[in-house]
């Protein structure tokens, strides 16, 4: 079968059809696969059923695998690049908030690979736009952000993981970042719990500017939501995507095998 591409929304996302993650890809699907994640900034692969290894060579093609340093108690037995998310109970899950993956470290990963293996009803996983969120802005409001710089910090994700006062990472990066594959900028923010302020700014000038750039990021004509089969496989760019894992499903089982890729430091 021939690749097929198809929009998920008129804002972010596609699906992808006809190939095989597991079988080695073609210089010339390869390239085809770059072009659309590029464009649309998160992919999805339906009934793919990727075992780890498959799902760690598919990785290798886009990038060097790492495990973010709050998440190695996950890591699978056999495959230590991989880390498998399971049911946690909702009190203690850190991802019900939109962000981005560990914007906390001084060079927060590029790219996730997630394969989905027991699925519940309920736990969609949203996606966010992050170039239109920042193309949207007004003229005025984008000259106004250039040179800020946020400081965030890894607060929901430490509390999870049972870490607390100087243990919390922290990092500071500028809150428009530019791209460095397409050029395009990138409104870098994220959920109040991760974001201490912006950089030169007291709490109370900072806080109402963030507020506002977190919720104009969010708005329900930028976010595709997805519904999640076994067999799926999603990949997105941290690099000018947020996400949200929704917690609907109470206690039943829920286990996705997850790799991260390094990225780059935001410029």
């Amino acid at each position: 079968m021939n690749m097929k591409v198809t929009p998920l929304t008129g804002s972010v996302g596609a699906s992808v059809e006809g190939i095989s993650l597991a079988e080695s890809l073609t210089s010339e699907q390869f390239d085809q696969l770059r072009e659309a994640f590029h464009r649309h900034c998160m992919l999805v692969f339906r009934d793919q059923h990727l075992a780890p290894g498959p799902q760690l060579a598919f990785a290798r093609r886009w990038g060097e695998p790492m495990v973010p340093a709050l998440l190695s108690k996950l890591q699978l037995e056999g495959f230590p690049e991989v880390i498998q998310i399971r049911t946690a109970p909702k009190e203690l899950t850190s991802t019900e908030a939109w962000h981005y993956d560990a914007p906390h470290t001084p060079v927060p990963p590029k790219i996730s690979i997630l394969s989905a293996q027991v699925v519940p009803v309920g736990g969609d996983t949203m996606w966010t736009n992050q170039y239109l969120a920042y193309e949207s802005l007004s003229p005025v409001m984008q000259r106004m952000l250039q040179g800020l710089r946020v400081h965030f910090r890894g607060a929901r994700l430490a509390r999870f993981q049972g870490v607390s006062g100087a243990e919390v990472p922290q990092a500071v990066h500028p809150l428009v970042r530019t791209h460095p594959e397409t050029g395009r900028k990138v409104l870098y923010i994220g959920h109040a719990d991760n974001v201490q302020g912006i950089e030169g700014m007291s709490d109370a000038e900072s806080r109402p500017l963030l507020n506002f750039l977190y919720e104009h990021s969010t708005q329900p004509d930028n976010v595709y939501r997805h519904m999640w089969r076994v067999g799926d496989v999603v990949m997105w760019d941290n690099r000018c995507t947020m996400h949200y894992a929704v917690h609907d499903y109470g206690k039943q089982e829920r286990v996705l095998n997850r790799v991260t890729l390094k990225g780059e430091v935001p410029a």
